[in-house]
């Protein structure tokens, strides 16, 4: 049995709306570094824009010091596919440049996934990534619906196989995976295919711990745990019961109790530093078993009622999400669908009229700018939100223009390198605000040196 440890993203990504600071995680590498994980998760998902956007850190430089101290386990990240790290399609340029840097500057293993389940949004991540010699761990975005049936990611797992992926992941972002349903997906994934099968939860409804359970009886060899301060809530389920579980029947290598008593204290305090973004959720929460929202939308969406002075219309809200989730092809809730819908949800209730205004990204999905939904969308609702328009019907990336070197030429003396490039293209004028703060940073350090030696400075 084998464990991906995610503390460093998906754990405070859930719990500490992503948070956690570099400085924060140095301290614990080396001790992690000896817990005897197949993988840490520390990059990808909301890491590299909160990063950028609320923390003034490289992200990049991140995964560097976290490389200088991990060196016996692999480094994951988390990629949307054509989405990279960021809200919209990239071109295919930036879609292969970024995955080449996010291996050469540290990454082992690539957990790629795409919100609707099209494999064709993922064609080039992974081509760039088996080019890098990355392992390509394709992911299935799981929710609930009619269509989503144990036949369908059956079907959708033999395409990413096809698309050369060395291992499969089951990606439940909203916790919605039940036991009996982990038992029987993890089976069919064993009987079908003779790659190893990742598990990834939330304990958000509930499920998790015991959906985890039977899916290691049904044979799955890797489940994604965080330490217990960054774990349960929105969060994963906790790593050292499953641990101890599995200790009891020689399933997995003994590991220092000292070490990792070390690391539950050291997380627990950092927790607390951040209790401002702190979810606090001490109990499960039924009502995302119909809204299917995953925790941090749930997050976001109770802050955008609050700003809009409209907390009292959430029953309401979480009633409409779904029933646009149905409208639009039963997309599961995950980065970017989830804001989609959300948004869409929150417009249809304010207004009092659904869809009598609609989001551009709503737009955009319907138009097929995202990918092709797991099932067709109402005419009459495609005819309302288009107009005369006709949705596209080939792979969305190939219809946008190479970025890569106009983003190059735009930035000037800012693009020092490509991974300050990748800043600006993902993160548009908030990266390329980053960026110029951190040249004049560095430009201060050379006035001062130039004042003691007596001679004019002049940028160049």
């Amino acid at each position: 049995m084998k464990f991906v440890d995610t503390t460093l993203r998906d754990g405070h990504q859930s719990l500490i709306a992503t948070r956690m600071s570099t400085k924060d995680m140095l301290p614990a590498l080396e001790a992690m570094d000896q817990m005897g994980f197949y993988s840490m998760e520390v990059w990808g998902g909301a890491t590299f824009d909160v990063a950028v956007r609320f923390l003034n850190e490289d992200p990049w430089e991140r995964l560097r010091k976290i490389r200088e101290k991990i060196k016996n386990t692999k480094l994951q990240m988390l990629l949307r596919g054509q989405n990279l790290v960021g809200y919209r399609h990239y071109a295919d340029d930036t879609v292969r440049l970024f995955v080449r840097k996010a291996v050469e500057n540290g990454i082992d293993i690539i957990r790629v996934f795409d919100a609707l389940n099209d494999e064709r949004n993922l064609i080039v991540a992974i081509d760039e990534a088996k080019k890098n010699k990355a392992h390509v761990q394709g992911a299935i975005s799981y929710t609930v619906s009619p269509v989503h049936t144990l036949e369908y990611y059956v079907e959708y797992a033999k395409k990413l196989v096809d698309l050369g992926v060395d291992s499969l992941c089951i990606k439940d972002m909203a916790g919605l995976l039940d036991p009996k349903t982990a038992y029987e997906l993890v089976s069919a994934l064993k009987k079908n295919f003779s790659l190893p099968v990742d598990v990834h939860s939330h304990c958000t409804c509930g499920f998790a711990i015991a959906s985890y359970q039977a899916a290691i009886m049904a044979g799955a060899d890797i489940i994604d745990t965080a330490l217990s301060p960054f774990a349960l809530g929105t969060s994963q389920p906790p790593f050292e019961p499953f641990y101890y579980t599995l200790s009891k029947s020689g399933e997995v290598p003994p590991i220092n109790w000292d070490v990792l008593n070390f690391l539950i204290d050291h997380f627990t305090k950092v927790r607390e530093k951040y209790s401002a973004f702190d979810v606090k959720m001490v109990t499960i929460d039924p009502k995302i078993l119909y809204a299917q929202v995953p925790g941090g939308m749930y997050s976001n969406l109770i802050k955008q009622l609050q700003e809009q002075k409209m907390l009292h219309k959430l029953k309401e809200v979480l009633e409409e999400i779904p029933r646009v989730q149905k409208d639009l092809g039963y997309p599961p809730l995950v980065t970017p669908t989830s804001q989609i819908v959300g948004v869409q949800a929150v417009l249809n209730v304010m207004t009092g009229e659904r869809y009598s205004k609609v989001t551009r990204e709503v737009k955009d999905y319907v138009k097929g700018l995202y990918g092709r939904p797991p099932a067709p969308i109402d005419p009459e609702l495609v005819k309302k939100i288009l107009g005369d328009e006709k949705p596209i019907d080939v792979r969305p990336g190939e219809i946008i223009e190479p970025e890569v070197e106009k983003a190059r030429k735009e930035l000037g003396l800012l693009a020092k390198s490509d991974e300050d490039v990748l800043i600006y293209i993902i993160l548009g004028d908030i990266g390329k605000r980053y960026l110029q703060k951190r040249y004049m940073q560095e430009l201060k350090v050379d006035f001062k040196l130039i004042e003691e030696i007596g001679e004019p400075v002049y940028p160049v």
